[in-house]
């Protein structure tokens, strides 16, 4: 039976786990800014059939996008707080 996590000496375990993990957050975050656009087209533009936009549905929209680049810059920040960090843990 092989175990291909499971690579002593080669610190190949905490590179996968640390990829893993990076992985699992970027997951959260696509699930998270998933849910943001779903509620922002329910918000604005549900239930308004039209081939044009309003001013309303207009600025609803454009607030909903400067509030998803705010979340984003929020998140990167974050992520390279954490990237930071973590590095400054490993050259210890």
């Amino acid at each position: 039976m092989s175990d291909y996590g499971n690579v002593s000496g080669t610190g190949s375990d905490k590179e996968l786990q640390d990829f893993l993990e990076l992985e699992k957050q970027k997951a959260q975050v696509n699930a998270q800014l998933h849910e943001f656009n779903e509620i922002c087209w329910e918000k604005c533009i549900m239930g308004k059939p039209s081939t044009k936009l309003d001013q309303a549905t207009e600025r609803c929209l454009s607030n909903c996008v400067d509030r998803f680049i705010d979340t984003s810059v929020l998140i990167t920040k974050r992520f390279a707080e954490i990237l930071n960090k973590r590095s400054g843990l490993d050259s210890d």
